[in-house]
């Protein structure tokens, strides 16, 4: 029997695609993930990188269109070879030959973006508003996406059982919904063909998005860390002991998901992110957030350490990556309050500060107090592809969010400046500023009074706070909140203070 490296024995036992492998001799064929398959749609402009297994020391060639590439495969039977960048068109054939051939039909050459996160992401087309009237038009066979598998896993899986989709009416219905409605604005504004890799997984934290050796080196996570430690050491001593209680049993089968699940650091990296890790692409979209809220200061730096993270192990430079800041969601508060979610907020906000090619879409006027999943993935889409239209493809056109500048304390008036505002304010309903809150030194927020000044300045006072300190906008899980640019992006929600919020101290 042929060698087969470690990597692919392991890809044999882990996904459903190679059971028919295992009922007899294992050969060494050239093998690719199932990232690359019929349909699939590859980065114009650039060098693409095609990977796979074969035989050690087996010789490979690779050709599409008019170029063929050769390379002969490692000691463990993996190679790799680039593409030269590639026009708009087809369909191509791609083909590779070793001890066998393989080819993938109908390839398209265009733009091709990662959607991910959590559930937001995921969510489909079919839950969303007006599901019939999408399938009806979901015409468009430039549009392709894959959706890859939620596995877990402290070891890399190389491969998985998914395949490229091209869009229908009958296939729509279960493409993410934010990353079909981003397809099709970048389909109708370019004119190109569109893949979408859609790697989202509901409820996941960013820590499972991340290499797990980063976040342990890191003195920032240990106490985070110790408690996973702590988790997989009663995981072991449970899975070795050969009589356990009803109580020991149910606590095995609760340890066991949490091993194999979405919040168990690195486990998403391995189990489904390295699969498809380095295939050409052009950027990210990101709705994640929702499950790291109780350690919002913690995401101040967790979250551009993912970023980076997905940056250098890509290798494709400092690609851009557009995230989805969190809606409103949960009760509406007479009163302002502290807010997890406004502190999540924030962190989202930070990381534009602190990585170039980032950028947010504020969507805090699209969700649903009563559910965490709001149907109204339209809006989020366009601020998405807004983004990506205007740094990526050189529309000029609106795309960010006005934000905070500063601010001046005249005795008991505060004056806001902000920026990114465009031709001016737009207030939504009522021509007043709403969802301002000020306080003094002894940090308890009111209310406050606000009015347009006609430099776009905000004038904020409040007849109970005298001496104002700070003040914040729309900091509320579910803030009531009205203030837009002209161009109908809302206002990016802020406080003017650094008092310790609720996470601040949650590791």
């Amino acid at each position: 029997m042929q060698f087969v490296p470690p990597s692919v024995r392991q890809t044999l036992l882990s996904s459903s695609i190679w059971i028919a492998c295992l009922s007899g001799p294992v050969v060494a064929e050239v093998v690719l993930p199932n990232v690359f398959g019929d349909h699939m749609v590859l980065q114009t402009g650039q060098k693409n990188k095609v990977w796979g297994h074969a035989a050690a020391q087996e010789a490979i060639t690779v050709s599409i269109a008019d170029q063929q590439h050769a390379t002969t495969a490692d000691e463990n039977g993996d190679w790799n070879i680039f593409l030269d960048p590639l026009a708009v068109g087809g369909p191509h054939e791609l083909t590779i030959r070793g001890s066998n051939e393989v080819r993938f039909s109908d390839v398209m050459v265009g733009e091709v973006w990662i959607c991910s996160g959590q559930s937001n992401m995921q969510w489909w087309i079919k839950l969303t508003d007006d599901p019939d009237l999408e399938r009806i038009a979901a015409n468009s066979r430039q549009i392709r996406m894959i959706n890859f598998p939620q596995t877990g896993s402290q070891e890399a899986i190389w491969t998985h059982d998914r395949a490229w989709q091209v869009c229908s009416p009958e296939t729509v219905a279960n493409f993410s919904a934010v990353g079909y409605l981003f397809a099709r604005q970048l389909h109708q504004s370019l004119q190109v063909p569109i893949g979408m890799i859609n790697n989202a997984w509901g409820g996941s934290s960013c820590e499972g998005w991340i290499d797990r050796d980063l976040i342990a080196s890191d003195n920032r996570y240990a106490a985070l860390m110790e408690r996973w430690s702590m988790k997989e050491k009663e995981y072991a001593d449970l899975t070795s002991r050969s009589d356990l209680s009803e109580s020991a049993s149910q606590r095995l089968r609760s340890l066991k998901d949490e091993m194999s699940g979405n919040a168990r650091p690195g486990n998403i990296y391995q189990g489904v992110l390295k699969s498809h890790l380095g295939y050409g692409m052009r950027g990210v979209i990101w709705y994640q957030g929702e499950s790291n809220t109780k350690r919002a200061y913690q995401y101040r730096d967790m979250f551009p350490l993912m970023i980076s993270n997905w940056r250098k192990a890509w290798g494709q430079g400092e690609f851009p990556f557009y995230w989805v800041q969190l809606a409103d969601y949960r009760d509406e508060k007479p009163e302002p309050m502290e807010s997890d979610w406004a502190e999540l907020r924030e962190a989202q906000t930070m990381t534009m500060s602190k990585l170039s090619r980032t950028g947010e879409a504020v969507i805090i006027d699209t969700g649903e107090g009563k559910d965490i999943h709001p149907k109204n993935k339209y809006d989020v889409a366009r601020r998405l592809a807004r983004w990506a239209l205007a740094n990526e493809y050189g529309f000029d056109i609106p795309f960010r969010s006005p934000q905070f500048k500063s601010m001046e304390i005249r005795g008991q008036e505060v004056i806001l400046t902000f920026e990114h505002i465009g031709a001016g304010w737009r207030p939504f309903d009522v021509p007043d500023p709403r969802g301002f809150a000020v306080a003094g030194a002894d940090r308890k927020f009111v209310w406050a009074q606000a009015k347009l000044l006609e430099d776009n300045r905000v004038s904020v006072t409040s007849e109970l706070v005298p001496e104002p300190k700070s003040v914040r906008y729309a900091w509320a899980d579910n803030p009531v909140c009205n203030m837009y640019s002209q161009n109908g992006l809302p206002l990016t929600p802020f406080r003017t203070d650094d008092w310790p919020g609720v996470t601040a101290e949650a590791r």
